[in-house]
């Protein structure tokens, strides 16, 4: 009630909570539906993951889809949302199941367009365009699907809430209601999410606790690189990432990334150093290049693409006080191979060396990879998961690895050349470019 009916003012009546007689709140117990039983007794196979055909996209949902669960898939415009997730209804009706593609921004034309462009047609994919969430419901229960795609969740709208479409009401009553389909009926869902200016998930924070799955589809536009990150996941690994390639045909798997981001050659180049990253779980190798030049004015240029500026000039600085390497004076262009973005402190070694290289005119073999995070007194620490990045580089054929002391085991094949500080692994960088790693 919004206006007093003693005085007729409006906005001034509270809403007061009653409390039972005698002051005390009463207890009443409601017999439960099923009732509690013991978590032994509970089969594990009601959550068994059904594969969806693509690999990448399996290993960050934990090995498939299950049924009955709800996964969001955010990302920019234009990164290759849509593109993916009819890739996905295709191969799952490849294997005799039932998909059904719900579509609020785009027309079946416009669907069936992409689906004979990147080879995704098959009868047992339906579409319809619908916006309505009650017309959507009953799409779902006429085709009776096992995997439901809705492109997107922000187009939904119902007329039993209030609010534009888009709107936090809106968006939040729409995943409310296709969440409980999903787990009343056993239909893994697919919604496309939109996404802010600034990277976030659009409409209500309640959105990512409502569904089991977060996925952030990640991508630039000017490379064909796209990356699957988990940020959720009940039923997995919440820090698993997969890797794909975006064609004008389709988008196809990237089982091993670590080629997209070295730059080969045959001979070694000084401003070059390669390191060993992990991206949530998966170790992959990056390549960093610098390039040292005269100041054309009377203050340097800093220029740095995929590595964080203010760690570039925190690394710049140490050289020149603990390493007395005179580069403050000095133009510094830093770029990775790839497009790729190293963000992991265990890329500050090689970093460093890099610019070493690059002011020295001294080259790394190409066989040699550097790890450490550098500290402001010049010191050298060890990172998580050293084994791990070791491996990858002996799979790849590298032969010497420069990290911090402390780090004894390597696998066969690949020699730990240790250092304690940056002054050493100068030395150490100086020695195996006279020396061709030898």
């Amino acid at each position: 009630m919004g206006r007093c009916p003693d005085c007729g003012t409006w906005g001034t009546v509270n809403e007061v909570a009653l409390t039972a007689v005698g002051g005390s709140a009463t207890r009443r117990a409601v017999a439960p539906a099923s009732p509690a039983v013991p978590i032994s007794s509970i089969d594990p196979g009601r959550t068994r993951h059904f594969h969806t055909g693509i690999s990448e996209l399996d290993r960050v949902l934990g090995g498939g889809l299950v049924p009955g669960s709800v996964t969001l898939l955010a990302g920019d415009p234009g990164v290759g949302k849509s593109t993916l997730l009819l890739e996905v209804a295709h191969r799952w009706a490849s294997k005799g199941r039932r998909a059904l593609y719900l579509s609020g921004e785009e027309s079946a034309g416009q669907i069936r367009l992409r689906a004979e462009r990147t080879g995704c047609s098959h009868d047992e994919v339906y579409l319809a365009a619908e916006s309505d969430l009650q017309t959507a419901l009953g799409h779902i229960d006429a085709v009776q699907p096992s995997l439901v795609v809705v492109d997107s969740v922000q187009t939904m709208s119902t007329t039993e809430a209030d609010g534009v479409t888009g709107g936090v009401t809106q968006v939040r009553a729409v995943t409310t209601a296709l969440t409980m389909t999903a787990k009343t009926t056993g239909v893994a869902m697919l919604l496309v999410g939109h996404v802010t200016k600034d990277g976030a998930i659009a409409g209500p924070r309640s959105l990512e606790h409502l569904v089991d799955v977060v996925l952030h589809f990640e991508g630039d536009r000017a490379s064909a690189l796209r990356m699957v990150r988990g940020i959720k996941n009940r039923f997995g690994a919440a820090d698993e990432v997969g890797c794909f390639l975006l064609h004008d045909n389709g988008i196809e798997c990237v089982s091993d990334p670590s080629g997209l981001f070295l730059d080969q050659r045959p001979k070694p180049v000084s401003g070059t150093a390669v390191t060993v990253t992990l991206d949530g779980k998966r170790p992959m190798i990056g390549e960093v290049q610098a390039l040292i030049g005269s100041p054309a004015s009377g203050s340097p240029r800093r220029a740095v693409s995929g590595i964080d500026s203010s760690r570039a000039a925190m690394i710049t600085a140490v050289l020149e006080k603990r390493a007395k390497l005179p580069v403050g004076m000095n133009d510094i262009y830093l770029s990775t191979v790839g497009g790729m973005r190293l963000t992991d402190s265990s890329s500050d070694l090689a970093v460093a060396l890099s610019i070493a290289s690059a002011f020295t005119d001294l080259a790394l073999p190409t066989t040699a990879i550097a790890i450490g995070e550098v500290g402001l007194a010049g010191d050298l620490r060890r990172v998580t998961g050293m084994d791990r990045r070791l491996a990858e580089a002996a799979r790849l054929g590298f032969t010497h690895a420069v990290v911090p002391s402390g780090v004894t085991s390597a696998p066969a094949g690949l020699q730990v050349l240790p250092a304690d500080n940056i002054t050493s692994a100068l030395q150490v960088l100086r020695r195996i470019s006279q020396n061709g790693a030898n």
